[in-house]
């Protein structure tokens, strides 16, 4: 029993990776379907994702993961009744695109977050990666948004955050997300192509 405990400390940070992986398969094939119950594999997920973000050092993903919990509670109730707060009247949210008045917005609270994450990154923690830790949790977080609200474009904004984080967690040996992320860059081009399709319907 012992030699197993041993075990699991050893390789805690490997089996964390892999768990994480397998989940983030099953929450993208079904976000890829656009089906409700990815924000219940999206609640799970991210309780294994802080405890390997923080043992890597990656503290704007922790941050994100914790984020990216609660959000998944505020999607799926967004998604099922159209409102966060509750509605009588239920409606669901359809597929549309991005409002082209909400870009320059969007764009003002990525920077702003951007700049943030990187300042507390580099003076308020050991993080080796303060800027592109950073730079994928602030547009991490924008993207999630455009996701709860069912904006094709949201796969575009995911396709940039797959392929920086793919690169980050090579650089920091976590091999089996960065293989998560690869197969995230494939999945969001052809989420993108098919959400129009659906859109079209």
């Amino acid at each position: 029993m012992q030699a197993f405990i041993d075990f699991l400390s050893a390789h805690q940070l490997r089996l964390l990776d892999i768990i994480g992986a397998v989940l983030g398969l099953v929450y993208i094939l079904l976000e890829y379907k656009a089906n409700i119950w990815f924000w219940i594999v999206s609640l799970i997920m991210p309780l294994v994702d802080m405890a390997l973000y923080f043992k890597a050092g990656l503290f704007a993903d922790f941050g994100m993961a914790v984020y990216y919990a609660v959000a998944s509670v505020c999607g799926f109730i967004y998604w099922k009744t159209g409102s966060i707060f509750g509605n009588r009247k239920k409606k669901n949210v359809e597929i549309s695109h991005f409002p082209v008045k909400t870009i320059l917005p969007c764009v003002l609270v990525f920077l702003v977050l951007w700049l943030g994450l990187y300042l507390f990154l580099s003076y308020a923690t050991t993080s080796t990666v303060p800027v592109r830790d950073s730079f994928t949790t602030a547009l991490s977080i924008v993207a999630l948004w455009a996701l709860t609200n069912k904006y094709i474009e949201q796969w575009l904004l995911w396709l940039v955050v797959d392929i920086v984080s793919c690169q980050l967690y090579i650089h920091k040996g976590i091999p089996f997300k960065a293989i998560l992320y690869g197969i995230y860059v494939v999945i969001a081009v052809f989420g993108y192509r098919k959400w129009l399709l659906m859109y079209g319907k």
